[in-house]
């Protein structure tokens, strides 16, 4: 899966950071942000710059999921999100993979000790 986590845990991560995070280009993700008003509406510094929180990052790995990963058009995944249920599904995706990668990098790191 492109996505790859950030080993440390910050309160604000700049959209080139998100963008690397997903394998994207940054101007992807200002468009979903057009395209997803209702599901995405990051806060801004005093510059103007886009400030990606985490809860940011898990609703931009569920938009990517759905168009990246399963195909989804634009329309597709904005039906798909309206479906209380499938939005239901999709936190618990997220939490599953969450759970996943940290089981992911335990394993490396006891794979690590044991070399």
């Amino acid at each position: 899966m492109p996505y790859k986590e950030q080993e440390t845990s910050k309160l604000f991560y700049s959209i080139g950071e998100v963008a690397e995070m997903f394998n994207v280009n940054a101007s992807l993700i200002r468009f979903w942000e057009k395209e997803f008003t209702s599901l995405l509406q990051f806060s801004k510094d005093t510059r103007g710059n886009r400030q990606f929180t985490q809860q940011d990052i898990s609703k931009l790995r569920i938009l990517h999921d759905l168009i990246k990963i399963q195909g989804f058009t634009l329309e597709g995944a904005k039906k798909h999100l309206k479906e209380k249920d499938n939005r239901k599904e999709a936190n618990d995706k997220e939490a599953l993979f969450k759970s996943l990668e940290k089981i992911k990098a335990e394993l490396i790191a006891l794979k690590k000790k044991v070399q």
